[in-house]
C-alpha cells in the first residue's frame, strides 16, 4: 500500500533523513521509534506531502505523491505533532469545519462528526471552546479530526502526548479498532506505545533506518549465553563445526571460568533448546565443564538501546 525509496531530506548542510526506505502493507500498525531529532517527523511530513523530500519517493496505492499529491492526501488521516486548531472555536464547530474541508458530504457530515466524537470520548467538551481544553483533550480533538473522513491511512506523530494514563489506554484501543480498516502510522519516543500497539516497528537513528521488523520477530531467540572453562580459542575450536554459530564473543571472565555470547544465524530449524543441548553435549564429550547455558534475553528495550548504542 505503501511504499518509501530512498527517502532523503536536507536542510543545507544539515541532513535530516538519509536514504530511507520501507513499504506497508494495508491493516498495519507500524511505530516510528526513535530519539527526539532521528528523522521521525520529518519523514511522516513527506509521506503526507506536506514536506517535499530532497531526493527519494513515495508511493501510495502505486500513485506517486509528486504526481497525485491531492488525490492521495485525501486518503490519509494526520496528527501533527503540535495540531494546528482553532482556540476560538468550538469542538464541534472546527470538526464539521474539518469535515467540510476535508470534502465529506453534507448528507454525511452529522455522522462523520458524531462518530470521531464518540470514538475519541469527546461528547461531554463538544460544545466547550477548544482553548478552554486541557493539554489531552486538544490532543484528543486532533485525532477526532485526523479520523473525521474515515481515511485509509492514518498519520499520528506522538498521539499519546499530554494525555494521562486512562486517556493512553482508551487512545491504544482507539487505534487497535481504526486498525481493521485503516493503516496506521505511529511516531513515538515511547517504547511501551509501540509494544502495546504496533504489529512492527521501524527503528530511526540520525535519519537512518536503524532496524525494520515484526514486533514478534525481535524476541526470537538469536543469541546464547555460554559459561564454561575454556578459553575463546578454545571455545572457537571447540565449536567451529557449529555453522548455526555466527560468532563467538567474550562476555565476562573469572577465576576458573569464562562467558561467551554465542550468536546465531538468523535462519535455523532448531529450537533453542535443541542449539543449547547441542552445545552441551560437545563441550562434556570433550571433558570441560559447562557452567551455564541459556538464551540471552532480548525484547524492544533491547534492540533500541544496541542500536543507539552503535557508533554513539
Amino acid at each position: 500500500m505503501i511504499k518509501v525509496d530512498g527517502l532523503s531530506r536536507t536542510y543545507d548542510q544539515f541532513i535530516a533523513v538519509n536514504d530511507v526506505s520501507f513499504s506497508i502493507q494495508s491493516g498495519e500498525i507500524v511505530g516510528l521509534l526513535g530519539h527526539n531529532g532521528a528523522g521521525k517527523t520529518t519523514v511522516m511530513k513527506m509521506l503526507t506531502g506536506y514536506l517535499e523530500p530532497t531526493n527519494g519517493n513515495v508511493e501510495i496505492e502505486g500513485k506517486s505523491i509528486d504526481d497525485d499529491c491531492l488525490s492521495i492526501q485525501q486518503k490519509i488521516g494526520y496528527l501533527p505533532e503540535n495540531c494546528p486548531t482553532y482556540p476560538e472555536m468550538t469542538v464541534i464547530d472546527y470538526l464539521e469545519y474539518i469535515a467540510r474541508m476535508r470534502g465529506v458530504n453534507d448528507e454525511n457530515i452529522v455522522d462523520a462528526i458524531r462518530n470521531a466524537i464518540d470514538n475519541t470520548k469527546l461528547a461531554e467538551k463538544a460544545n466547550q471552546l477548544i482553548n478552554t481544553l486541557s493539554r489531552g483533550y486538544r490532543q484528543r480533538v486532533g485525532v477526532a479530526q485526523a479520523i473525521i473522513h474515515q481515511p485509509e491511512i492514518l498519520i499520528l506523530d506522538e498521539p499519546t502526548n499530554g494525555l494521562d494514563p486512562s486517556q493512553i489506554l482508551q487512545m491504544r484501543q482507539l487505534i487497535k479498532d481504526l486498525s481493521a480498516k485503516t493503516t496506521v502510522i505511529i511516531s513515538t519516543h515511547i517504547l511501551q506505545e509501540v509494544k502495546a500497539i504496533c504489529d512492527r516497528v521501524i527503528i530511526m537513528k540520525n535519519g537512518e533506518i536503524g532496524l525494520d521488523s515484526a514486533i514478534k520477530d525481535i524476541q526470537q531467540i538469536e543469541r546464547l549465553m555460554l559459561s564454561i572453562n575454556c578459553s575463546q580459542e578454545e571455545t572457537k575450536a571447540l565449536l567451529s563445526d557449529f555453522d548455526f554459530i555466527e560468532s563467538i564473543d567474550p562476555i565476562q571472565q573469572q577465576a576458573g571460568s569464562h562467558t561467551f555470547r554465542l550468536q546465531l544465524v538468523q535462519k535455523t530449524e532448531l529450537t533453542s533448546n535443541e542449539l543449547s543441548s547441542k552445545i552441551a553435549q560437545r563441550v562434556i564429550e570433550k571433558g570441560h565443564d559447562l557452567y551455564a547455558i541459556f538464551p540471552e534475553q532480548r525484547d524492544l528495550e533491547t534492540v533500541f538501546a544496541e542500536i543507539n548504542r552503535v557508533g554513539s
